[in-house]
């Protein structure tokens, strides 16, 4: 039970720091909220997408990568939202 709630708030924290680096990146107007579940929803599916071509992260440093793969999952929401939001 413990490493689950552990697990939560690491993805919380990551998917903050992935989606306020995108929101920066994309000049998005979304407040911080969306931004960390825009994080979050953005690593999911990056890192989803990345070890179905054999890249992934392991190690000491995952979180870094996990990072980047949520900086750029992030960018891509960020791009389909947009998108729809347009039509």
């Amino acid at each position: 039970m413990l490493w689950t709630i552990f697990h939560i708030f690491v993805a919380i924290v990551i998917g903050g720091i992935a989606g306020t680096i995108a929101g920066k990146l994309m000049k998005s107007e979304n407040g911080i909220l969306i931004d960390i579940i825009l994080g979050i929803v953005g690593g999911a599916i990056a890192k989803a997408l990345f070890s179905l071509i054999g890249i992934g992260t392991q190690g000491v440093f995952s979180w870094v990568g996990d990072i980047i793969f949520g900086v750029i999952g992030a960018c891509l929401v960020i791009v389909v939202v947009r998108a729809i939001r347009k039509k």
